[in-house]
């Protein structure tokens, strides 16, 4: 009788590797390719029922032919799987040919074994898959081994379920492999867009890699052997190269490299995968993925770490592989780009006259992505990477809608349709909001608010004109340090705020001063915390090494020389002792540079008021600066206790939350008492519905981004004061988020602004 090696530990170890498969057809691998180890059987395998067509459809196996994964499909009525799946209890046969239920599939190769045993994987009572495990020789399987296949079966039911919930199933179903249906992600930035989808890649993360057609399979393959050849001399090269540096002993892990990229079964598997469709890259990534998750799979923890080998030598060949295929790449004029974590870097590679959209795996409607997209007025949906695998995407024609977090792939004629007049009565409002550029921001009983774009991420400032922006409102000071490898001298500094003073001049110009830390991340200066919100960022880390904020303030004032213009802007102020420390350091670095340089004039000072302690701080604060800037992404974030970059609780991240407007209002009125301007610097200020309620709150100001100014404009001009106090009166009594926001949206409608939260609403100017 063949031994098991299994225990409570393997079931741990199979469940972390399903919970690190990026799609089902990768939990699936692991799923059998843990078993086979565990239980030391010939075969496992898993055959996804379709109950709409009472068939079972092999999808994923260790042992049998891998040709015939996705295209062996068995009726429920033939076959011991068919067997299991009507009886939806555990079949356990020692001699399966002997059985009458026995079917023999020539596609899979399975002469040879004798012993079955099939459990059903169901999920409240509904039929999903059947997970099997086959011998060569009679066996009869133990109750253990049961309990051991029905637990792992309930295990991976979730993660079937929830695919076919997604509308995910159906792609296994397809002779083509073609994902489509709609998908629900966050609402990333507003606007409806169709287009073709581009997955961009890392070269450092093969798990990135999308599946494309293979155009030409024989230069693909040949492709896939120089890659392989190049990693296997490399190998050798290195090893020789140490020469007596390291032992003898040491230098079999280089051949032993060289061994593993030369695997005549790697290589003919990944060929195999070439030859029915995938491009080398993705070929090379399912082949790579599924070795690997067959060493994480085994007890022995130095077998396991071999995964860590496999997946290095298949980065090494892809590296090879791909170092000049995204040089190459043409973009399609309507490009989608997508990305398990998508970054600014990765979206300015693409030509900003092809990208229509911008969907990402990761990510919320707060996140530096979101924020871009809005910025640049680029439909966007995130954080929806447990929804669809994303490397399935590529080229697929995808519609973006950005008010309702939805993607919907490979859609059909009709939805198209419908979405093309959606997308062509956005165009026709965007030009109708255009109108108002040069209008002031005032409603219409005569309350003026001011309206300022934020800016840092980008290096233009041509849309901002465009839209009519006043000047700008928070400059982040933070990017120009971030896209290099050291500090930014005073020099390199003063030439990058000169530029935007003197363009925006006489337009007021908020500068903030450095904000890394958190989300922020300086490449040269990294350090590890448990949790960087809380941490060392901000005004706390420039307080420490004051000669960063000297410099950085230096550079502003010389760049101000000759301008009236400049404003500077204090992050992260929880306490006064902070607030008066970093003044210290701005005067100080006024009367140095008054001192060599002569009339410069000293900069109106504020705080952004973003650390929940500061509200309690109000009138102490504002005794010693001169200005308020509201920073609602980090006060909604401290207030709520929610990570504003974690998809897995955007839903809460709300402005409307009662305890937010009640903080908002007490730090408006405070501002008001004293005399002292206010504004609202944070994504919040872009939301229609809360732009209402700080309407009645007397904002004095709103910095946004460049995309959603035309639209908060349009809002104002539309509502009055009076207006906008009595639904802030009303509000004030509510205490449930859903219905906060569903009485304004239903305000906006009334006012004909339908448009600005939902695709094809009725809108009139």
């Amino acid at each position: 009788m063949a031994k098991t090696t299994y225990s409570l530990g393997t079931i741990q170890k199979i469940a972390k590797s399903i919970d690190r498969s990026q799609d089902l057809s990768q939990a699936l691998n692991s799923l059998v390719n843990g078993i086979h180890a565990a239980l030391n059987v010939d075969v496992c395998s898993v055959y996804l029922s379709d109950t709409g067509n009472n068939t079972n459809i092999l999808m994923a196996s260790y042992g049998l032919n891998p040709d015939a994964v996705g295209k062996v499909i068995i009726p429920f009525e033939e076959g011991l799987v068919g067997l299991v799946t009507q009886l939806s209890k555990p079949v356990n046969i020692s001699d399966a040919q002997s059985h009458p239920r026995f079917k023999y599939i020539p596609e899979c190769s399975e002469e040879p074994f004798k012993s079955f045993l099939g459990v059903p994987i169901t999920l409240h009572g509904e039929q999903l898959a059947v997970l099997v495990v086959q011998q060569m020789s009679a066996r009869k399987f133990v109750d253990r081994d049961i309990a051991f296949l029905s637990t792992l079966a309930a295990m991976i039911a979730g993660n079937i379920a929830l695919a076919r919930a997604r509308g995910q199933i159906k792609e296994y179903f397809s002779q083509d492999n073609l994902v489509g249906g709609k998908f629900s992600g966050i609402a990333g930035a507003p606007g409806i867009c169709i287009g073709i989808g581009v997955v961009t890649y890392h070269l450092k993360d093969i798990l990135e890699v999308p599946n494309r057609e293979a155009t030409d399979i024989q230069q693909e393959e040949k492709r896939l052997r120089a890659a392989i050849q190049a990693v296997i001399q490399e190998s050798k090269d290195v090893g020789a190269q140490m020469g007596g540096a390291i032992p003898e002993t040491d230098k079999i892990i280089f051949e032993a490299y060289a061994l593993i990229a030369g695997s005549e079964e790697m290589i003919n598997e990944t060929i195999g995968r070439i030859r029915a469709g995938n491009w080398a890259p993705g070929a090379l990534k399912e082949t790579i993925e599924s070795y690997a998750a067959r060493f994480e799979s085994l007890e022995d923890s130095y077998m396991r770490e071999r995964a860590n080998d496999i997946r290095h030598i298949g980065q090494r060949i892809l590296s090879n592989l791909l170092q000049v295929e995204k040089q190459q790449y043409v973009y399609p004029e309507r490009t989608i780009l997508i990305g398990e974590n998508l970054s600014p870097l990765d979206m300015a590679e693409v030509p900003l006259d092809k990208l229509a959209g911008i969907v990402t795996g990761h990510g919320s409607a707060y996140s530096h992505m979101a924020i871009l997209a809005r910025a640049l007025g680029i439909p966007a949906v995130l954080g929806f990477s447990q929804h669809v695998p994303v490397n399935r995407l590529d080229a697929k024609t995808l519609i973006v809608d950005g008010y309702q977090g939805l993607i919907s792939v490979s859609p059909g004629e009709s939805e198209l349709g419908e979405y093309r007049a959606l997308a062509h009565r956005e165009t026709l409002l965007t030009e109708k909001m255009a109108l108002l550029r040069d209008e002031p921001a005032v409603t219409t009983d005569g309350v003026r608010i001011h309206l300022y774009t934020n800016t840092g991420l980008l290096a233009g400032h041509t849309h901002a004109f465009e839209v009519g922006t006043e000047g700008i409102g928070l400059y982040r000071s933070e990017f120009p340090f971030m896209n290099r490898d050291n500090f930014p001298s005073e020099e390199e500094q003063r030439s990058i705020y000169r530029q935007v003073i003197a363009t925006y001049a006489p337009r007021p110009v908020t500068l903030r001063t450095l904000d890394a830390g958190g989300d922020k991340m300086l490449p040269y200066l990294s350090f590890q915390e448990p949790n960087p919100f809380l941490g060392w960022r901000g005004i706390r880390l420039v307080l420490d090494h004051p000669e960063i904020l000297l410099t950085q303030v230096r550079a502003m004032l010389l760049a101000s020389h000759g301008y009236d213009n400049l404003k500077i802007l204090i992050p992260m102020i929880s306490t006064i002792e902070e607030l008066e420390r970093a003044l210290v350091l701005i005067r100080q670095a006024y009367e140095n540079v008054k001192n060599e340089n002569g009339d410069i004039k000293f900069p109106s000072i504020g705080v952004m008021i973003e650390v929940p302690s500061a509200i309690y701080q109000l009138d102490s604060i504002l005794d010693r600066v001169d200005f308020l800037s509201i920073g609602t992404n980090d006060l909604v974030q401290y207030l709520l206790a929610i990570d504003r970059n974690n998809e897995r609780v955007a839903k809460y991240f709300d402005p409307l939350h009662p305890s937010v407007l009640k903080a908002l209002s007490e730090i408006i009125r405070t501002a008001n008492k004293h005399g002292k301007p206010v504004s609202i610097c944070g994504e919040a200020a872009g939301d229609p519905a809360l732009v209402i309620l700080l309407i009645a709150m007397r904002v004095d100001s709103l910095s946004l981004s460049a995309g959603a100014l035309p639209r908060i404009k349009w809002v104002i001009r539309s509502f009055s004061h009076a207006r906008a106090c009595e639904l802030w009166q009303q509000i004030q009594r509510m205490e449930y988020v859903d219905r906060i926001r569903a009485l304004l949206y239903g305000e906006l409608e009334q006012h004909g602004l339908g448009g600005l939260i939902r695709p094809g609403r009725n809108s009139h100017f």
